[in-house]
């Protein structure tokens, strides 16, 4: 990773940048596949600053919400990643998401790192993700995939891409 950007959890100030980030890759990655309307109702739910800040201020408040981790060059945020603790022996990455001008620098692996490690500790041993749709229009499936997530049927999915490892 760029040695000139820090990964930390998230401060309570930074709620509107990581909203924006969020939102801004959920507009790229799934307003085509989505279309723009259920999009926007998405990012109006889960995006709004003050939701964000909430969960800053809730990091560490039990095992199903572990709190954002952010990547951090010079003063801004340009990745953004959260996860917890789903069952028992099984960690969830809620999201994770890495500004379109900082990808391929290995800010999205560390950032998983990050939530991975905080799983592990809590005594994970597979962890889950969810795409919207296939995913086939995310620069996240490749990269998940490189982790070592693969499609299963197992578990919920509501018509989306369900990706499981172990870890």
């Amino acid at each position: 990773m760029d040695p000139t950007v820090e990964l930390r959890p998230a401060r309570p100030a930074e709620a509107a940048a990581i909203s924006r980030l969020l939102a801004t890759t959920w507009r790229d990655d799934y307003a085509e596949y989505l279309g723009g309307q259920r999009t926007e109702r998405l990012i109006a739910c889960y995006c709004r600053v003050d939701r964000i800040a909430v969960e800053i201020s809730a990091s560490g408040a039990g095992d199903g919400w572990l709190g954002w981790q952010v990547a951090d060059h010079d003063g801004t945020v340009v990745g953004a990643a959260a996860g917890g603790i789903t069952t028992i022996g099984s960690g969830e990455v809620y999201n994770l998401c890495v500004d379109a001008e900082h990808r391929r620098r290995g800010i999205g692996r560390s950032l998983l790192d990050a939530v991975t490690g905080q799983q592990l500790a809590r005594g994970a041993h597979q962890q889950w993700v969810n795409l919207h749709g296939d995913g086939s229009d995310t620069a996240a499936l490749p990269f998940l995939t490189s982790q070592g997530f693969q499609a299963t049927t197992d578990g919920p999915s509501d018509g989306d891409l369900r990706l499981r490892r172990a870890i």
